[in-house]
């Protein structure tokens, strides 16, 4: 495995930016509603904004709505739910489309969580996850329940640091980047996507193939990533040295 550079700062140049929220721009929490944002963080992303002429995203796997709550600076384009919602600068957006049996899994995943202490239940407006992160003696159980749930009901698994998700077949985050660079203000551009979790892997596989390049957040290991910075903090000072 080899080891992976820094990313220069001419990456940016030119470049359309995605980028990862919990563990990128922000430090993982116990819990999804326990993040703290970094005070300058509205006026880090405004600046990307102005000198990337707009070509900016967030792309997350919290729910759209959730995620907004979260970020604040609006005039940019936003996926949340691992690229099923799309948002851009505007506030246009396209249609979420929920699936069937989706209330009677939320009820089965929450009767679950109920019954073991520190399994937490994040409920998205197309699937529903299951964080361990408080109980991680109780991983590889709501790991199995999970992976049942899914083959039983026809949903798609989705794991993450400490968290697993059930939703639906089909987008993901690399789905989402494509998603983006085919609208005018992307299309031409270089992308570059930065996260740090596996569910960021689809984005780098799809950066790379439009010729552009994922900078992975956080230790070494196999990835699709071209470059890596070692924590939150590097990356917060990769974007403003180059902003």
């Amino acid at each position: 495995m080899a080891e992976l550079d820094s990313p220069p700062p001419a990456l940016l140049d030119g470049a359309a930016l995605f980028l990862d929220f919990d563990g990128t721009l922000v430090e993982l929490a116990e819990t999804p509603g326990a993040v703290r944002v970094p005070s300058a963080l509205g006026r880090l992303l405004r600046r990307l904004c102005d000198r990337l002429d707009g070509r900016l995203a967030i792309v997350s796997g919290r729910s759209l709505g959730d995620l907004k709550r979260h970020v604040p600076f609006a005039g940019i384009a936003f996926s949340g739910s691992h690229g099923l919602e799309l948002q851009w600068a505007d506030g246009s957006h396209l249609p979420l489309s929920v699936p069937l049996g989706l209330d009677e899994v939320r009820e089965k995943v929450i009767a679950f969580a109920a019954a073991s202490r520190g399994l937490l239940v994040e409920e998205k407006p197309a699937g529903i996850a299951l964080h361990y992160r408080l109980a991680p003696d109780e991983g590889a159980h709501a790991e199995a329940f999970m992976t049942a749930l899914a083959k039983e009901r026809g949903f798609s698994v989705q794991r993450g640091a400490m968290v697993i998700e059930l939703r639906p077949e089909g987008a993901t985050k690399g789905d989402a980047l494509r998603a983006f660079m085919s609208e005018p203000d992307f299309a031409g551009a270089r992308p570059v996507f930065v996260g740090d979790d596996l569910t960021d892997e689809h984005a780098f596989a799809a950066a790379a193939a439009l010729d552009g390049a994922g900078v992975l957040v956080g230790p070494q290991r196999e990835t699709a990533a071209a470059y890596r910075l070692d924590s939150v903090a590097a990356v917060a000072g990769w974007l403003d040295g180059w902003a």
